[in-house]
């Protein structure tokens, strides 16, 4: 499967930083950025394909990120999770206001906060075109919402895992301390865990890999990506089996 054309592509999953989602802010939410977030959405459901979204928790536990290093890690992590369940309720809530039906399932319980995953609730919400947030992770501590992306793009069985960060696709070094850094239109799974090219973490990555799941990098701040990739166009960088 190549991921790169709209022909083959029904669904997919949005990997977001929590960070993506502060904007120019030092840490929160923007409004400016759910309403850019809404709109790169609008251009995919109007598409007819269908949508999950993964969201971090970067942009609030930032603000506790301080006292939970001194914490055991099962309690800060649980900490992370709590801080994606804002997260995706923000998003759902603009998405819905803009005219885009969009539910949240939680892996925790959050009482009638939101629904409780499930993947059969969730495949059932995206075949009647409602975008999926899924919070919480994987509802576990001692795993990146990375990981939680890539189990959750398994589970509804999606086309390609896109993952949205601040820069336009993979280097084999920082472009931002490597200006001479050369960018990777294309890898293949082996090579990206090989040269620990850092896309997304071990799990993440050794999943997509066993289930021959495309990956594409991308960068979050390029108006119009979403509907380029599904043109086919070669936006950022495509990890496959190769």
């Amino acid at each position: 499967m190549s991921g790169s054309g709209s022909n083959s592509i029904r669904r997919i999953l949005l990997k977001l930083s929590g960070e993506a989602l502060m904007g120019e802010q030092g840490f929160g939410i923007s409004q400016d950025m759910l309403e850019y977030v809404s709109t790169e959405i609008k251009t995919v459901i109007q598409r007819g394909v269908q949508m999950g979204i993964v969201v971090g928790g970067g942009n609030i536990f930032r603000g506790v990120s301080g006292a939970a290093q001194s914490m055991d890690r099962v309690p800060a992590d649980q900490m992370g999770m709590l801080a994606t369940v804002i997260n995706a309720i923000a998003v759902a809530e603009n998405l819905n206001r803009n005219g885009i039906p969009a539910k949240v399932l939680s892996a925790i319980p959050t009482g009638t906060f939101t629904e409780s995953f499930s993947r059969r609730l969730a495949l059932e919400y995206l075949e009647a075109g409602t975008v999926v947030v899924f919070a919480a992770g994987t509802g576990n501590p001692y795993f990146t919402t990375d990981t939680a992306a890539s189990l959750r793009a398994i589970e509804i069985n999606a086309d390609l895992l896109l993952k949205a960060t601040q820069v336009d696709g993979v280097y084999d070094a920082d472009p931002k301390t490597h200006p001479a850094a050369e960018k990777f239109h294309q890898l293949g799974f082996d090579e990206v865990l090989q040269r620990q090219l850092g896309v997304m973490d071990l799990t993440a990555v050794t999943l997509c890999m066993e289930n021959d799941l495309p990956l594409r990098i991308y960068s979050m701040r390029s108006a119009g990506a979403l509907a380029r990739i599904l043109d086919g166009q070669p936006e950022g960088t495509l990890v496959i089996n190769q």
